[in-house]
């Protein structure tokens, strides 16, 4: 709902309470939204580690290991198991005999790169081997790039000003803009270390762009973006609920 149309509701109904003497009340309300994922069936979660690639700013899989184990422990019934985030790029370079690149670029750069990786996700033989170590848990994994981005274009921007008869005002002013940032797309895996088959994937994209004179750490911009992503995730694994409000007359 767009403020104009909150506005115009608002006086429809202030309207209606001063001519038909009516009582309005405004009264909390909450929608729920089921988990898409059922997990009853799991005590514990693993949160194994994470195809990673893009900048080299940071490393992608500890950090969403370390943060999705953050979460979960407070906001899942689940026993979070601690251990190590496996490096899966390396698992599998280690499979096809790939040598480590001459330099500190990660072997994943595009989403083109992690192709040929992703065929891992499916090893139902690895991730059962791997939930046996661990009493069966559910396993969360996945892919995760963060990459750097730059944008141009026209941007609007209001600009409050003064009329001449002393009024202020605001008009929309369009110029020409270079913008920079950094870009997260996750995808998460859920499987079932019991059997070692995939139960759900799921995968997010966010942007975060900034003037180009602004200096923001890529660690600050991950996290303002994994922000965004997080609720979505939780979603999945339990059921969520959003809260606003409903006019009744009387």
């Amino acid at each position: 709902m767009t403020a104009r149309t909150a506005v115009a509701i608002s006086s429809a109904v202030a309207a209606l309470a001063t001519v038909g003497c009516l009582n309005f009340y405004e009264i909390p309300v909450e929608t729920p939204i089921h988990a898409k994922l059922d997990s009853s069936p799991f005590q514990r979660v693993l949160v194994a580690g994470f195809l990673s690639g893009g900048s080299k700013s940071i490393d992608p899989n500890t950090e969403t290991a370390r943060l999705l184990r953050s979460q979960l422990r407070t906001k899942s019934q689940m026993r979070v198991i601690d251990a190590d985030a496996i490096s899966l790029v390396d698992e599998v370079d280690k499979r096809n005999g790939t040598a480590p690149p001459p330099s500190d670029e990660p072997r994943i750069m595009t989403e083109k790169d992690l192709e040929s990786y992703e065929s891992i996700f499916t090893d139902a033989a690895f991730w059962k081997k791997l939930g046996e170590e661990y009493q069966g848990p559910l396993i969360v994994t996945g892919s995760v790039l963060f990459t750097e981005v730059s944008k141009q274009g026209m941007v609007s921007r209001p600009v409050s000003s003064v009329d001449q008869y002393g009024r202020p005002t605001v008009n929309e002013v369009r110029n020409f803009s270079s913008m920079k940032g950094f870009a997260l797309a996750p995808k998460f895996v859920f499987i079932d270390g019991r059997t070692g088959a995939v139960l759900y994937s799921e995968s997010f994209h966010e942007e975060a762009l900034y003037q180009e004179s602004q200096t923001t750490p890529a660690l600050s911009s991950y996290f303002e973006l994994m922000d965004k992503l997080l609720p979505g995730f939780l979603n999945t694994l339990s059921s969520q609920k959003i809260r606003g409000t409903r006019i009744l007359l009387k």
